[in-house]
């Protein structure tokens, strides 16, 4: 099995339309899209999806209320102002990084896995095609790479 890899630093060189249309000349041919920030290569080769996995990134903080002995030490601990003054934790702004439950005397906060993305398998046209989406916001495009890969 020969492999190409089509890379580059900078966004914009054409390493997409390169990758399209190497896939249309060779045919029959695995394709994976790493960009999981901004993909496109789905544009030019119109996959069909046929097995979507959901990744699992990044975690978030859950207040347990009824554990919660109202101290504040989770929202003055937290560096992104995802706890607000009523003690919820905003799921937009919490970054999972853990500082909260563990500045929190009573253990009322866990970290949960939630959803960062998707990945993909699909089928061309021209042959295979793995790839991937990161929801907005999210963080461990790496992991996700390697997942697509």
């Amino acid at each position: 099995m020969k492999q190409l890899t089509v890379l580059s630093g900078k966004g914009g060189t054409g390493k997409t339309s390169i990758t399209a249309s190497f896939a249309v000349l060779a045919r029959n041919v695995v394709v994976v899209d790493c960009d999981v920030d901004a993909p496109d290569l789905h544009m030019l080769l119109h996959p069909e999806v046929i097995k979507t996995q959901k990744f699992m990134g990044s975690k978030l903080a859950i207040l347990d209320k009824a554990n919660c002995i109202k101290c504040g030490l989770c929202r003055e601990n937290c560096n992104f102002g995802a706890i607000t003054i009523d003690l919820k934790v905003d799921a937009i702004a919490c970054e999972g990084c853990g500082v909260c439950k563990l500045a929190c005397p009573a253990g009322a906060i866990t970290l949960v896995p939630r959803v960062s993305g998707n990945a993909f398998i699909s089928k061309t046209k021209y042959g295979f095609m793995s790839h991937a989406l990161l929801d907005p916001g999210e963080s461990n495009s790496g992991k996700l790479v390697t997942l697509v890969r």
